[in-house]
């Protein structure tokens, strides 16, 4: 029985790898859409029909539930696939919801007014795409009051990452964290709005000091996960494991062995 994770590329995979450490009688269906990474520069109505046929594969595969492993998918589409209707025993969950109940220390269904939280200044890194939806702050709001979220838009790491160009991704990640220090010098925590950008945590806390509160989404998001199937054993559908890519299975396989460390095969979609 399997749960789908859908991402635009190999970003997912940080949230695959957290999920099958915390669920390990679970199988996963991973489905990357490398054909047209990066979303992260797409326009909102692209990636949600690009998101919309990646999710209908996953249902055909047999996947009840699935799992939006991309914020920017998540910002730009999943409000709307939701409102638009689900077919009956389909769910579809995102990334930002179980990041932002961690951040304001709230727990699962916890729909109480907003209120003060600790944490009153968050440095939120992700893709254009993303900061542009404002789709973090809205989600914020129903849950905090009184939080300063500066957004900073990190192009180019995504593609730098999916290429394998480490040293670039470092570089580009140092420059964003520069960037967004000029608008505010001294963030309390810093949201990876990207699950691509867990992959460059070490250079994300090293640019942004010790004393900054890292938030990185592949655990938080698990743990999310386990606490759902607990309370919804009958989203585990009947699908298959593997990979899937609308890319170059050969070259995603290689990449996605790299990061991950272990050996990963990926079929064409």
């Amino acid at each position: 029985m399997a749960v789908g994770i859908f991402d635009s590329g190999l970003g997912g995979l940080t949230v695959l790898q957290a999920a099958q450490e915390r669920l390990p009688q679970v199988d996963f269906l991973y489905f990357g859409d490398s054909a047209h990474a990066p979303y992260g520069v797409r326009d909102a109505d692209d990636v949600f029909n690009l998101t919309t046929a990646a999710i209908e594969k996953l249902w055909d595969r047999g996947c009840d539930l699935v799992i939006l492993a991309c914020n920017t998918a998540s910002a730009a589409a999943l409000r709307r696939i939701q409102e638009g209707g689900l077919p009956p025993g389909k769910r579809v969950l995102g990334v930002f919801v179980p990041l932002i109940e961690a951040l304001t220390e709230r727990q699962w269904g916890d729909n109480s007014p907003p209120r003060e939280v600790a944490v009153k200044h968050v440095a939120l890194f992700a893709t254009p795409a993303t900061v542009a939806s404002r789709a973090f702050q809205r989600e914020l709001a129903f849950r905090a009051i009184g939080v300063d979220v500066e957004a900073q838009a990190c192009g180019g790491v995504v593609d730098a990452i999916e290429e394998g160009d480490m040293i670039l991704a470092e570089a580009l990640v140092r420059s964003h964290v520069e960037a967004l220090k000029r608008k505010m010098p001294d963030p309390e925590a810093a949201i990876l709005g990207c699950t691509h950008y867990p992959l460059m945590e070490k250079t994300f806390q090293d640019a942004l000091g010790p004393e900054v509160k890292v938030f990185s989404q592949g655990r938080i998001v698990a743990e999310s996960l386990a606490d759902y199937l607990q309370r919804h054993p009958d989203m585990l559908g009947s699908g298959e494991p593997g990979f899937l890519t609308t890319g170059d299975p050969a070259r995603v396989s290689d990449r996605a062995t790299q990061f991950l460390r272990r050996q990963i095969t990926f079929e064409k979609a």
